[in-house]
């Protein structure tokens, strides 16, 4: 499994918005201005961006959003399973990859990194274990620990 930040081109980005569109419609939820950037900034940014950040991106379009609706529209997308949420929780943070993946969420910074599966490897589910509870509609495994970047920091800091 290999870490990566995923930076689409806007080519990429207009067919994820298609298949975002196309989803919407399987789901029956109504595909507004709103929805739409918000997707889009959240497709477009490889950060994970928290709502604010998500408010920021979007106002550039949409100057009369208001970050109460940029809110709401992450939990309808959420919701609808359009989106995931990662993070800590009170750093709630956004991905708009749907694809199997992992995540690696630093618990000083609250950074979010994408960890990627290798071509044609599925998600490690421990069937029998976890089919007793239910079925499975969706994996999120994150792993918590301190990024890189904070060990530096914190090593830097050690030395001076």
């Amino acid at each position: 499994m290999q870490p990566t930040s995923i930076a689409y081109t806007s080519q990429q980005v207009d067919l994820y918005m298609d298949e975002f569109k196309k989803m919407c419609q399987e789901r029956n939820l109504r595909i507004t201005r709103q929805r739409t950037e918000v997707f889009r900034a959240l497709i477009s940014s490889i950060e994970h961006p928290g709502a604010e950040a998500v408010f920021e991106v979007v106002r550039r379009t949409l100057p009369n959003i208001s970050l109460d609706t940029v809110y709401r529209t992450l939990a309808s997308l959420e919701e609808a399973g359009l989106i995931t949420r990662v993070g800590i929780s009170n750093q709630a943070r956004y991905d708009a990859h749907t694809e199997p993946h992992y995540h690696f969420v630093c618990t000083q910074c609250g950074e979010v990194y994408d960890i990627f599966l290798p071509e044609g490897e599925p998600v490690a589910i421990p069937s029998e274990d976890v089919e007793k509870f239910g079925k499975v509609m969706a994996v999120n495994l994150q792993f918590r620990g301190v990024c890189t970047h904070c060990q530096e920091t914190a090593k830097d800091c050690k030395n001076q």
